[in-house]
C-alpha cells in the first residue's frame, strides 16, 4: 500500500510541476486552462474532459477536450442537468456508474464519433475558490468501468491544484484591469444570473477585436454608432455596451426607429401633453425622458425622416427637449447608442441623412462583423442555439452531425446570426418530427444536413429553399455561377413584377430590403426607383 501511495504521489507531482512553472509565465486564461486539462488527462486517461465555470445558475464551458466544437457555445442550466447539480453539491469527487439513471449532459457530444453513442462512465468534482463554489471539472469515458475508487482520490487531490490555477488566473487578470473594468465584470456577473438571451459568443479575431472595442468605450459616456449588416447582433452589442457601462444599474430603453409612424415620431421620442393632437387624451413621457440616467438605444437610426433628424440633433446638442404641445423645456441625461444597417456616409452624400447628425452620432463607430467573417464562431453560436432549443423542446440531447457542421461552415449566411438562429430552430423541429414519424425516439436527436435545408456555397439560401426539383448536374458545372444566374433571374422577375420597387420585391422574395440591395449590386442588377 505504501508503494502504491508513493507511485500515486510521484504521478501527481509530475503533473503538477509544469503547472506550477506556468504560474511564473504570462499565459492567456484559455491556454492556462488547456494545460490544466492536459495534466489531468495524463493522470486520468479519458475520452472527454471539461472545465466549467458557474455563473449564476448556469455552467459555462471555459475549456474542453474530446468534445465537439459547439460545446464551448453551450450554457448548461444546473437545474436541467442533475449530474452537474450532484457534482456541485458533493463535498468530494463523485463517480456515476454505467447504470446510473441520471442523463449525462455530454451524451452525443464526444468528438469524432459519427454514430450516436452515449457516455458510459463519468466522474467529476466541484472547485472552490476563496470559499466560494467556482465551477466543476468533469471526466467522461466511453468504456464501462474506466474509472475506479483510486481515480476519485487522484481527482480530489488534483482539484486543489485546479482551484489554485483558477485563482492564479483570476489574480493575473485583476492586475491587468482598471477599476472601471472591474466594475464592468461585476455587473456582467450580476446580470448573468437572469440572462434574457445568451451574451455575445465567439473567439475569432474579428469578434475579439469587437469585444476589445466594446470594453474600451463602454465605461465612457461617448455616443456610439453600431453598424453592420442585418442580423449580425447589433442590439446584443448595444446591450453589452450598457451592461459594461457606469449606467448599468439604470434603465436601457430601446426604440426601433423604422417602426415609428412619421406623425408619431416626435411624440414617441420627446413625449406630449394632453390635447397636443387628436387622440392625445393623456400626457406621456417620451423615450428620452424614460431613459433618464440610463441608456437610450435608437435602432435603425437611418430610417428616420429628415424632419425628425433635425429635432433629434437639437436634443443631442444641448440635452434639452420639449414635449409636443408644450413650451416648457425638460432635461434628459442619458447615454445614446444608435445602430443602422445602412451606410450613413453614403446616405449623407445622397442627401437622405443630415451630415451634422451623422458626425454627432459617430463619435465612436463600432462595426459588427458579418457571420461569414467570423470563421468557426459559427459552431459556437450554433451550440448556444442548439442548447436553447433542446431545453425548449424538452429533449435529453440535441447535437449536430459532422456533415451538418460542414454544411453550416460552407454556407455564406446572408442573414447572419439571425438566419442561423432561425435555421437551428427549424432544423430542431424537423429532426424531432422525423424521429417521431419513424416511431423511433432516441435519447439524443441529431440534426442532419437534410434538416438544415441549406445549400453549401450559396449566397442566398432562402432563394433556393423552394426549389423542389434541382436540375440534373452536367459533366462539368460551376455551382457558384449557376446559383448566381438562378438568383439573378428570380430578382429580375420580382423587380419587373413589382414595377422596380425594391422594398416590394424584397417582401415578395422573403428577404430583407438591405440584403436584397447588396445581392442585386453583386449580381450586376441595376435597381432604379419607380417614377411617381
Amino acid at each position: 500500500m505504501k508503494s502504491v501511495n508513493l507511485t500515486l504521489a510521484s504521478d501527481v507531482l509530475d503533473a503538477l510541476v509544469p503547472l506550477i512553472a506556468d504560474l511564473a509565465h504570462e499565459l492567456s486564461a484559455e491556454r492556462r486552462y488547456q494545460r490544466l486539462l492536459d495534466a489531468l488527462r495524463r493522470l486520468l486517461p479519458c475520452d472527454a474532459i471539461a472545465l466549467l465555470h458557474l455563473e449564476g445558475e448556469v455552467l459555462v464551458p471555459l475549456a474542453v477536450q474530446g468534445l465537439s466544437a459547439d460545446t464551448l457555445g453551450r450554457r448548461f442550466a444546473v437545474a436541467a442537468h442533475p449530474r452537474l447539480q450532484a457534482i456541485l453539491e458533493a463535498p468530494h469527487a463523485i463517480r456515476f456508474p454505467a447504470d446510473c439513471g441520471l442523463p449525462d449532459p455530454y451524451d452525443g457530444l464526444v468528438d469524432g464519433l459519427s454514430e450516436t453513442l452515449e457516455i458510459h462512465d463519468c466522474m467529476g468534482c466541484m472547485l472552490r475558490v476563496d470559499q466560494t463554489t467556482w465551477g466543476v471539472l468533469t471526466l467522461d469515458a466511453l468504456e464501462v468501468g474506466r474509472f475506479s475508487q483510486a481515480d476519485l482520490r487522484i481527482l480530489d487531490t488534483f482539484a486543489s491544484l485546479a482551484a489554485a490555477t483558477v485563482a492564479a488566473t483570476a489574480r493575473f487578470n485583476t492586475l491587468t484591469c482598471c477599476i472601471a473594468d472591474e466594475h464592468r465584470k461585476a455587473e456582467v456577473y450580476r446580470l448573468a444570473a437572469h440572462p434574457a438571451r445568451p451574451l455575445l459568443v465567439g473567439r475569432s479575431p474579428a469578434f475579439l477585436q469587437l469585444t476589445t472595442e466594446i470594453s474600451l468605450v463602454a465605461p465612457s459616456d461617448l455616443t456610439v454608432l453600431i453598424t453592420g449588416e442585418t442580423g449580425v447582433g447589433k442590439e446584443l452589442v448595444a446591450r453589452q455596451l450598457h451592461t459594461q457601462s457606469l449606467r448599468a444599474n439604470k434603465v436601457l430603453v430601446s426604440v426601433n426607429c423604422a417602426a415609428l409612424p412619421d406623425h408619431l415620431i416626435e411624440s414617441e421620442l420627446f413625449g406630449h401633453v394632453r390635447g397636443a393632437f387628436s387622440g392625445a387624451v393623456d400626457g406621456r413621457l417620451g423615450k428620452f425622458e424614460m431613459a433618464h440616467g440610463g441608456t437610450l438605444f435608437l435602432d435603425e437610426i437611418g430610417e428616420l425622416p429628415l424632419s425628425a433628424q433635425a429635432k433629434l440633433l437639437r436634443v443631442l446638442q444641448d440635452g434639452q427637449l420639449q414635449r409636443v404641445g408644450s413650451d416648457r423645456e425638460h432635461h434628459a441625461d442619458n447615454r445614446l447608442i444608435a445602430a443602422t444597417n445602412r451606410d450613413l456616409a453614403e446616405e449623407v452624400r445622397a442627401g437622405r441623412f443630415r451630415a451634422d447628425l451623422y458626425h454627432r452620432l459617430s463619435v465612436f463607430p463600432l462595426r459588427v462583423p458579418p457571420l461569414r467573417d467570423r470563421g468557426h464562431d459559427l459552431l459556437l453560436l450554433a451550440g448556444a442555439f442548439i442548447e436553447e432549443n433542446r431545453r425548449r423542446m424538452g429533449l435529453r440531447g440535441l447535437r449536430l452531425s459532422p456533415d451538418a457542421q460542414s454544411a453550416l461552415l460552407a454556407h455564406s449566411w446572408p442573414g447572419n446570426v439571425r438566419e442561423l438562429e432561425y435555421l437551428i430552430a427549424r432544423a430542431a423541429l424537423k429532426a424531432k418530427g422525423r424521429h417521431h414519424a419513424a416511431r423511433h425516439q432516441p435519447n439524443i436527436v441529431t440534426l442532419e444536413t437534410v434538416d438544415l435545408a441549406i445549400t453549401p456555397t450559396a449566397t442566398a439560401g432562402e432563394l433556393l429553399a423552394n426549389e423542389e426539383q434541382p436540375p440534373k448536374p452536367r459533366d462539368s458545372i460551376d455551382l457558384r455561377t449557376e446559383v448566381d444566374a438562378f438568383q439573378k433571374r428570380l430578382i429580375e422577375t420580382a423587380l419587373s413584377t413589382q414595377s422596380g420597387n425594391l422594398a416590394a420585391a424584397a417582401r415578395a422574395l422573403g428577404l430583407d430590403r438591405a440584403n436584397l440591395a447588396r445581392l442585386a449590386k453583386r449580381l450586376g442588377i441595376t435597381v432604379t426607383a419607380p417614377r411617381p
